[in-house]
């Protein structure tokens, strides 16, 4: 039998994505959260995580749109120098992806960051199960090399893989033409993804899915990828929440589809055909 990881991402951004993201545990549609450490509502998910010990939660680490944990001056170039504090990343992954692949990001600062996110997740009481970030930026062997080494130096066991397979892919039809490309042409990241995983000793699944659905991630869609679900270890990535004033005064595209997420998630996951777990459980 497949196992499953359900992980809702964004843990922290708002009540509502708090909310929804207990009572989707509690209902048994969903295993993992990924916590963001500077969200606005991260003393919340803290103290409601803490009221849901089987819950696994990892650190969502953001190197780009959010604020870093360490002061600026000590990392400088992940700071965007346009915005009018300087005390925040770059606003858009594009930028932040041009200036990775140019070689004007440390990786060294990158390490710093993660792993004083990761640190305040476990100083606040939190055992992280695993990592990801925040716009799949470590997709990049840059930000990956350096995640790594956070998770070691923190003792955290897991990592997302980032990449969607092709049955995963094929079972997305509302995902879009542009946006499978894009999906697609970033594979060209996973051989090394898995050679420095495996070099690293930290575990991971043999991909995520629903990465081409996030923004359209509907019942239909979770059911057409549980259908076509092999057998192996997979990641469901998923945003649920709740589409309330507080998330419309966030900087985030995905507002209404919150909502269906939730929806579809309690509809089809607790009946799902496979073992469901969380990051701390790959072992």
């Amino acid at each position: 039998m497949s196992r499953l990881i359900v992980n809702a991402d964004d843990f922290g951004l708002t009540q509502g994505v708090n909310q929804a993201v207990i009572e989707l545990f509690r209902d048994h549609a969903l295993t993992s959260t990924t916590l963001m450490a500077t969200a606005d509502n991260f003393d919340e998910a803290v103290a409601l995580a803490k009221q849901s010990p089987s819950l696994g939660v990892g650190c969502h680490v953001v190197l780009v749109d959010g604020m870093p944990v360490l002061p600026s001056s000590e990392i400088p170039s992940l700071i965007d120098i346009s915005a009018p504090n300087k005390s925040v990343f770059r606003a858009k992954l594009s930028t932040f992806v041009t200036d990775l692949l140019r070689g004007r990001i440390s990786e060294a600062e990158i390490e710093a960051e993660a792993t004083a996110q990761v640190k305040k997740l476990q100083q606040a009481g939190i055992a992280v199960t695993h990592i990801d970030t925040h716009k799949h930026t470590h997709t990049f062997p840059r930000v990956l090399r350096p995640l790594l080494q956070a998770a070691l130096a923190c003792g955290v066991k897991a990592i997302r893989n980032p990449f969607e397979p092709n049955w995963s892919l094929n079972a997305t039809a509302n995902g879009g033409h542009v946006r499978k490309m894009q999906v697609r042409l970033l594979r060209s990241q996973s051989a090394t993804f898995s050679q420095e995983v495996t070099s690293s000793g930290i575990l991971t699944t043999d991909g995520a899915i629903g990465v081409l659905a996030t923004g359209t991630l509907d019942a239909q869609t979770i059911e057409n990828l549980l259908a076509a679900m092999p057998d192996g270890t997979w990641e469901l990535v998923c945003h649920p929440g709740y589409n309330d004033a507080a998330l419309q005064q966030q900087n985030t595209r995905l507002l209404a589809s919150r909502d269906v997420e939730r929806a579809a998630l309690l509809e089809t996951i607790p009946g799902a055909n496979c073992d469901l777990i969380h990051f701390g459980q790959l072992a």
